[in-house]
């Protein structure tokens, strides 16, 4: 074991060299830059002392010049004398007196108010003497030394960019991908919960890493490249770190955006640079975060000519020519649609893998996961929350529990309790809660849109059991209805979308039957019972005079499955019965809506009266008002 230890350790040094030779390189940069600023420094110094001092003359001269008073300034330094004098000179036809300087040097270990005593020369009474030290630089002079040291550290990573990139134009071609080496991701199968299914298909990718020869000797080839495809949130990136940190393999980890560059060619470059890396350093992982943004179907508006030789490079590297033994090509998306048919096939992304959406269980155990490292209250039940979060997602059900922790801390207790957890759920589900800020009307207002929502669900056949009514404001809503399913739903039956148009538009007809009109609050309602309506028509073939048919965009396709855009693919006859339809779908869900509060005013009236009074209906409060 220790062996295998110290072979490990050896070959994460030996493949860490690079990082830290580039880092030495940097650092010879700024001594070489720091060395040649101080010889210009030192040069300009001399430069400006010998331009300062003037013409040459003889320190008897001087001496004489002193003391028959020509002179207009007389400036003394360590090693020489110097005098000014002024003299005539004809400038545009007229005499002007145009000063300049004479200089003589002194012997070592003179003064010069001694060399002036000795000629019969009193120093104190020499007029306007003055002492400056041999070395005379200006403020603006320092400037000019420092933007020109500047200039130079810039021109030499210039010129080493164009050296260690083969002439590319300071690195613009090399891959940003972060390496992480051995075990470094920190992540393991252990740390990712709830996608079981998913993990069974990397235990192979990592089994193969490890394990290359027992793969070789059946001759069996492991897939080139694992597309893994699903909602945001559903823990795509974190599965690829699990791979690179079971396997204790080097993981490249780039991103789709960081392949395009201002300048053409550098996405293809960047590629080719990646994947030379990825070789030397076998068995090895790459992983493309986001890759439909430089691998989306070819010939379209969608991709750009830059765009189509990135990915042009990306289908050469992932089956080219040349063998790419032991490098594993993990790469996600969310929009799996707009990718090119030709990164799909075998040989390149063999695997596609659906990340979905956590189920009952699954969102239990993700809970579970991140609950590890907080401290909660004996009355906590997470198997509660899990139920309530029906269509959240991995990252959503990570943020939740954060929330929760972070509303304990600003309230000065040590652990969560069930009440930061059900107000976190509504946090992440509809946003903050705010202060009511609304004068009465407005409140009365906003109680009866809500109990329409209610009731009407409540006493509408397979519709969602309501969980909560609220008049307070969260998010952009001035009050709220929280549905919860009863069980997981993987189908959405014609009873049941039916059902939720009659609930969506309830709000609505209660405001007619109660206050006399509707008000704006309705706008949200409108869209979502629409959006349904239409749905149930156009895509799922659920309405009886158009038939099982779908309705949608048309698009034309090549041979070869590149999408040319398109247009509708039904007539204009077709679409005036389309909206007919939906209109008629919904005439009716506001009838049956309309017929449930008219027969049911007095709970609704006394629904109305509880919201004003504790502005938010739980459950069971609601529930017995029916009884």
């Amino acid at each position: 074991m220790a062996q295998k230890e110290k072979k490990e350790k050896k070959a994460d040094v030996r493949k860490v060299k690079p990082v830290v030779k580039r880092f030495s390189i940097n650092i010879t940069s700024v001594v070489i830059t720091i060395t040649i600023s101080i010889l210009v420094l030192i040069g300009w110094t001399i430069f400006l002392n010998i331009q300062s001092k003037g013409s040459e003359s003889t320190l008897p001269q001087i001496v004489s010049d002193i003391s028959k008073n020509d002179y207009t300034k007389v400036i003394v330094r360590d090693d020489a004398v110097i005098i000014e004098k002024n003299k005539t000179q004809s400038i545009n036809g007229k005499d002007t007196a145009v000063p300049y300087r004479q200089y003589a040097l002194l012997p070592p270990n003179t003064v010069f108010s001694t060399v002036l005593y000795e000629s019969g020369i009193n120093y104190k009474d020499v007029k306007n003497i003055s002492y400056e030290p041999a070395v005379a630089i200006s403020i603006s002079d320092i400037i000019w030394i420092v933007l020109l040291a500047i200039g130079l550290f810039l021109m030499y990573n210039l010129v080493k960019g164009m050296q260690t990139s083969g002439g590319r134009l300071m690195d613009f071609g090399t891959s940003k991908a972060r390496v992480l080496f051995g075990r470094k991701t920190g992540t393991t199968f252990d740390d990712v919960a709830g996608i079981g299914e998913v993990k069974e298909e990397l235990v192979e990718i990592v089994d193969f890493l490890k394990n290359p020869k027992k793969y070789a000797e059946i001759g069996a080839r492991v897939p080139r490249g694992v597309l893994l495809a699903g909602a945001p949130g559903t823990g795509k990136t974190l599965l690829a770190k699990a791979v690179a940190g079971e396997a204790g393999v080097p993981f490249f980890h780039t991103s789709g955006s960081e392949f395009e560059e201002m300048l053409v060619g550098a996405g293809a470059s960047r590629v080719r640079d990646l994947f030379l890396k990825a070789k030397k350093a076998n068995p090895s992982i790459i992983f493309i975060d986001e890759i439909d943004a430089v691998a989306k179907k070819r010939g379209t508006v969608l991709h750009s000519g830059a765009g189509e030789q990135t990915l042009n490079q990306i289908l050469v590297e992932m089956d080219g020519l040349e063998e790419r033994e032991n490098v594993i090509v993990l790469a996600a998306t969310n929009r799996p649609d707009v990718l090119d048919p030709a990164i799909l096939r075998p040989g390149r992304f063999d695997r596609t893998v659906t990340v979905r959406m956590p189920n009952l269980n699954d969102r239990k155990a993700i809970l579970e996961v991140h609950a590890k490292n907080k401290k909660f209250e004996n009355d906590v039940d997470l198997e509660l929350i899990a139920k309530k979060t029906t269509g959240y997602s991995g990252a959503d059900l990570e943020n939740l529990l954060n929330e929760a922790a972070i509303m304990a801390v600003k309230e000065n207790r040590k652990k969560v309790s069930r009440k930061d957890l059900l107000e976190s759920y509504l946090k992440v589900k509809l946003g903050r809660k705010r202060k009511n800020e609304k004068d009465d009307e407005t409140l009365k207002r906003v109680a009866y849109h809500e109990a329409g929502h209610a009731v009407v669900s409540k006493l509408t056949p397979a519709s969602t059991p309501v969980e909560m009514v609220s008049i307070l404001s969260r998010g952009n809503s001035g009050g709220v209805t929280v549905y919860t399913p009863e069980k997981e739903r993987s189908l959405i039956t014609k009873e049941e979308l039916l059902a939720s148009i009659v609930g969506s538009v309830g709000a609505k007809v209660a405001e007619e039957i109660f206050l006399g009109g509707m008000s704006t609050a309705a706008a949200a309602d409108i869209e979502m019972a629409t959006d349904t309506a239409k749905e149930m028509v156009r895509v799922y073939g659920m309405s009886d005079k158009l038939g099982f048919v779908k309705y949608g965009d048309m698009e034309e396709t090549s041979n070869l499955g590149y999408s040319y855009g398109g247009g509708r693919d039904y007539s204009d006859k077709t679409a005036e019965l389309i909206d007919n339809e939906i209109k008629d779908i919904i005439d009716d869900a506001q009838a049956k809506a309309r017929k449930i509060l008219n027969a049911n005013k007095k709970i609704v009236e006394e629904l109305v009266e509880l919201l004003l009074e504790k502005e938010e209906v739980t459950k069971d409060e609601f529930n017995k008002l029916f009884e």
